[in-house]
């Protein structure tokens, strides 16, 4: 299967589709903790719409050219938040459960980690790939054929400061050096 590229658009769109999906569960949560880089964006959105409050935990396992190389979990230290403890019910969010290992690893970490009693966790994510270890409890596509998703912010990555400088005072830039191939 090709490549899955993924417009602004349609990410803000499976965001609401994915919060809709929750929504219509009838479960109620009391936490939203999001993983750190790919679950920022849909924490967010997902905290704003719920009125519920939002804790990050950065985890990291892919690295090398393109980002595509996945080597170990690697955990923060802490969660950031602005409670003192974790709420009793946690909605775990990320972007896409790809090997599942993230997910599946997490939850027994927040449990672990947690001064909170936890209750219930379960996970949301806008892409479950059928390569995944782990079912998240919510998501909006099945991706059978288990493409790489390029997001609409991975451009970013590859953006070098002195670039968005001469974008931002409209001077020529080549293209591939903003937004890459």
């Amino acid at each position: 299967m090709p490549d899955l590229y993924v417009s602004w658009s349609d990410y803000h769109q499976k965001i609401e589709q994915l919060a809709a999906q929750i929504y219509q569960s009838g479960w109620e949560f009391n936490q939203i903790v999001c993983l750190a880089r790919g679950g920022l964006r849909v924490g967010d959105i997902i905290s704003r719409i719920y009125e519920q409050p939002l804790a990050i935990l950065a985890t990291s396992s892919y690295s090398g050219s393109g980002k595509q190389e996945r080597g170990n979990l690697i955990f923060s230290r802490h969660i950031t938040m602005t409670s003192e403890k974790l709420g009793s019910r946690i909605l775990l969010v990320d972007d896409l459960v790809d090997s599942g290992v993230t997910l599946q690893e997490t939850i027994p970490w927040l449990k672990e980690n947690s001064e909170s009693s936890i209750e219930e966790i379960r996970t949301a994510v806008l892409w479950y790939k059928a390569c995944s270890v782990i079912v998240p409890d919510y998501y909006v596509d099945y991706l059978a054929d288990n493409p790489w998703i390029h997001q609409p912010f991975e451009h970013y990555e590859d953006m070098k400061p002195a670039d968005l400088a001469a974008k931002v005072k409209g001077r020529d830039v080549p293209l591939e050096r903003l937004y890459g191939n």
